[in-house]
């Protein structure tokens, strides 16, 4: 009989894991609320929820599907393992939110930036002076975070159509080399994680999205 590959290992041992501790604790998730005038409640009625559903249905992961909502500059981020960040317009993160976030990624934490269309110059001009010594870098294919879980061979999927530009993911990694800070541009998941009704997205186009942010949560959680 022929091994199991490590990577079919890894996720056997995950899932008996959370099967094990599932009725002793249960993870929370939050969303980043901002400065600068940014919608950073876009998407907040059903997306990161039903990412939150798909994820505990599909891939063995137990969290709680209230959505909470935490500042920069707030003790209580320490709380969350993976902080959602989205909208369309302006950010501002003035120091004691660089302080804070900085520590919090440092410490453990996971920022996932989401650019629903129009974030993109003023999230890289705040994540400047949030690392002032790193710069985003595009995740290759081969990347961890797309094979977590589901393959996504060719990267990031595309999800809504805006510039006709190809959907790129970057990436902030620590001094180890664990990845701090994800930005999906060009793709919109968020928006794919919304119920069907509020887009009109094709069955495919939802599952492509849940998949993608399912495989994040997976790499949050067993990173």
């Amino acid at each position: 009989m022929s091994p199991i590959p490590k990577n079919k290992v890894k996720k056997y041992l995950f899932l008996i894991y959370l099967l094990f501790f599932q009725t002793l604790f249960s993870q929370q998730i939050a969303l980043l609320k901002y400065q600068g005038g940014g919608d950073w409640y876009a998407n907040i009625t059903t997306s990161l929820p039903n990412l939150v559903k798909f994820s505990n249905a599909n891939i063995g992961t137990v969290i709680d599907e209230n959505i909470k909502e935490v500042a920069p500059d707030s003790p209580e981020i320490f709380k969350y393992p993976y902080i959602h960040m989205t909208g369309h317009g302006n950010v501002f993160f003035s120091e004691e939110d660089i302080k804070n976030l900085r520590q919090y990624l440092i410490s453990g934490g996971f920022l996932h930036i989401d650019d629903n269309y129009g974030l993109n110059p003023y999230i890289r001009r705040e994540l400047k002076k949030l690392f002032p010594g790193k710069q985003l870098q595009e995740l290759p294919g081969n990347h961890p975070v797309f094979h977590s879980f589901y393959n996504f061979p060719n990267g990031l999927p595309k999800i809504h159509e805006h510039d006709g530009k190809r959907p790129q993911a970057f990436g902030i990694t620590d001094d180890n080399g664990r990845l701090i800070v994800l930005y999906t541009y060009e793709s919109d998941l968020g928006d794919g994680w919304e119920s069907p009704e509020i887009h009109n997205d094709p069955p495919q186009v939802r599952e492509k999205a849940l998949k993608m942010g399912a495989n994040i949560l997976y790499y949050v959680f067993t990173n």
